[in-house]
């Protein structure tokens, strides 16, 4: 039996760097992304950016996560790995419902419950021991009018 999907898209792909403003200027210049969004996530421990693929897509983006210190888990994840693929995003409706569905299918989620994530969307993280090695982060995000 295949189980029912808890998500509704593809939210965004989440992209570790060392340097975000040198990061942001590479995919604008040599993939002709256009930047959308950027914050500090004080309590994620980064700097952050969402990339639109094409402009006027309202699609997944590409969000550019830069460690805004030596302990945040974005550094760890550069020292550990390098540059690249962090975690892969997708959008739900409620992320608490959400996460009580992934628990009751027998994963471990990293909060008890959700985050602030970017632009004051509501985050929880599926682990990656959870999820074939992949980091899945599960996305509500805010309501329009609380958009940036």
């Amino acid at each position: 039996m295949v189980a029912m999907s808890v998500f509704s898209t593809l939210d965004h792909v989440g992209i570790a760097v060392r340097d975000l403003d040198e990061a942001i200027a590479w995919y604008r210049e040599n993939l002709g992304m256009e930047l959308v969004h950027i914050e500090t996530n004080e309590d994620q421990g980064v700097r952050e950016a969402m990339l639109r693929v094409s402009a006027g897509d309202d699609g997944a983006q590409i969000q550019l996560l830069a460690p805004l210190t030596d302990e945040s888990a974005i550094a760890r994840f550069l020292d550990r790995s390098g540059p690249g693929v962090q975690q892969v995003a997708y959008r739900v409706d409620d992320v608490r419902a959400a996460a009580a569905t992934l628990r009751a299918r027998g994963m471990r989620l990293l909060y008890d419950e959700p985050r602030t994530g970017t632009g004051g969307s509501l985050v929880n993280f599926v682990h990656p021991k959870d999820a074939g090695g992949v980091l899945i982060e599960v996305v509500q995000p805010p309501p329009a009018a609380e958009l940036p």
